[in-house]
């Protein structure tokens, strides 16, 4: 996400820290550069002149002009503009008042909401809730179908509609979850293909029925403004109390995540970031400010790998390391943890300093993918004691795996490379080994 903008403004920032001082002829055209990298990125016009606008007092101080390392002043100023214009301090969803708690969905159609409904359920699950997911998309029965499945897929249970008022069908959900005891209703509502009266009305008729504790719209972060005139349209008709970004891992631009807090004066506070039910984050405006000037997310990086490698199996893989017993099995269970935790772009990206140095040529995202088949089409057996491989089993897993014996010869060196390094952590009886300096090609 923000690929264009991030690099736009890189190059930005690249010219500033050759500089000795700045003059504010300079600051005046680094601001300009900096518009037209935020409209590139599509966000609104307005938007894009309030934030320079802003910004221009601040870089025109004594603190910019008189520093020593003007690059790096001006980044940490554009850095505070750009947290504040995300949100400013990251703001969690709060469920208030008598259980069952009730989050209204809104969003076009196409916008991901069902989608994100499922995944809003699993993360409430894994905080101890007790979340019951309600379709009240009575035009679409593929959306209803949609949510069954996804709801089973996550161990969530589904009211399906047994009237034709959307209104009555949200009453009844709410309840079957107070004589469950179920703790969160998650109301799915229909969508348009865009705004129009008949759907606003719908909306407000479900919204007076229930009295949501919260009402979440959710956005398609891929519309770019066209994101920002529904949020504002949301927020007038109806009335919102935050926003989702769907699909915002498949946004390069990033405008709808710069222009819909400014245009609605709510707080984003989920992001989807893959298709996978587990991928639904809390939005940290602090983070994705770093984020997009290049600086990583590091903290981020450490919560997805805490999500997918508990403390435990980091134990028992650190005790194998200590001993030198790294199987193939360790392997495969190690690339099924990165897989599951984003594009191997995005993780890189979360890397402070990494993504500047790597080119989009550079990561194959596919390679994961071909080891974990390679991986897969062993045998238990073969991957516990990889000597067994001979020829012939090669081209037995190669053609398993869909892949080139080449493929499997490749992974196997990695593998010894890998071996290789833990056996010799283990010699240096705890201290860490000298790397070798990496070769240049």
């Amino acid at each position: 996400m923000f690929e264009e903008l991030q690099e736009h403004l890189r190059q930005t920032f690249d010219r500033l820290r050759g500089r000795g001082k700045l003059t504010p002829d300079d600051i005046k055209k680094a601001l300009r550069e900096v518009r037209i990298a935020l409209l590139d990125a599509d966000v609104h016009f307005a938007v894009a002149r309030d934030f320079v606008a802003r910004l221009e007092p601040r870089l025109m101080g004594q603190d910019v002009l008189e520093s020593l390392t003007p690059g790096q002043t001006v980044l940490h100023h554009v850095q505070e503009e750009l947290q504040e214009l995300l949100g400013g301090q990251t703001q969690h969803m709060r469920l208030g008042g008598a259980t069952p708690h009730v989050v209204l969905l809104l969003g076009l159609q196409g916008a991901g909401k069902t989608t994100l409904a499922a995944k809003l359920a699993l993360r409430l699950k894994q905080e101890q809730h007790w979340p019951l997911l309600v379709a009240c998309d009575l035009k679409r029965p593929a959306a209803i179908e949609q949510l069954a499945v996804l709801g089973e897929r996550i161990g969530v249970p589904v009211m399906r509609p047994e009237s034709e008022d959307p209104a009555k069908v949200a009453r009844a959900g709410i309840d079957r979850a107070r004589a469950a005891g179920q703790d969160v209703v998650l109301i799915d509502t229909a969508g348009r293909q865009q705004v129009d009266p008949e759907l606003m009305a719908e909306l407000r008729t479900i919204r007076d029925a229930v009295t949501p504790q919260v009402s979440l719209l959710v956005l398609d972060a891929m519309t770019g403004q066209a994101a920002m005139e529904t949020a504002k349209t949301f927020a007038e008709e109806i009335g919102i109390d935050g926003i989702a970004l769907a699909k915002l891992d498949g946004d390069a631009r990033g405008g709808a995540a710069l222009s819909v807090r400014a245009a609605t004066g709510k707080p984003i506070l989920y992001a989807s970031v893959g298709e996978r039910p587990e991928q639904l984050e809390p939005f940290h405006p602090d983070r994705m400010a770093q984020r997009i000037l290049g600086m990583g997310d590091v903290l981020g990086l450490i919560e997805r790998v805490q999500k997918q490698v508990s403390e435990q199996k980091a134990g028992e893989m650190q005790g194998r390391l200590k001993k030198g017993e790294v199987t193939l099995d360790d392997l495969m269970e190690q690339l099924q943890s990165v897989r599951k935790m984003g594009s191997l772009r995005e993780l890189i990206g979360m890397i402070p300093g990494v993504s500047r140095k790597i080119k989009d040529s550079d990561v194959d995202e596919s390679q994961v993918g071909r080891n974990l088949a390679i991986l897969q089409s062993m045998t238990r057996q073969e991957r516990r004691d990889p000597r067994l491989l001979d020829a012939s089993r090669r081209r037995r897993i190669a053609k398993g795996s869909g892949t080139s014996v080449a493929d499997v010869n490749r992974l196997l060196r990695q593998y010894e490379e890998m071996r290789r390094m833990a056996k010799a952590m283990r010699g240096m009886r705890g201290r860490l080994p000298q790397m070798p300096p990496l070769e240049r090609r």
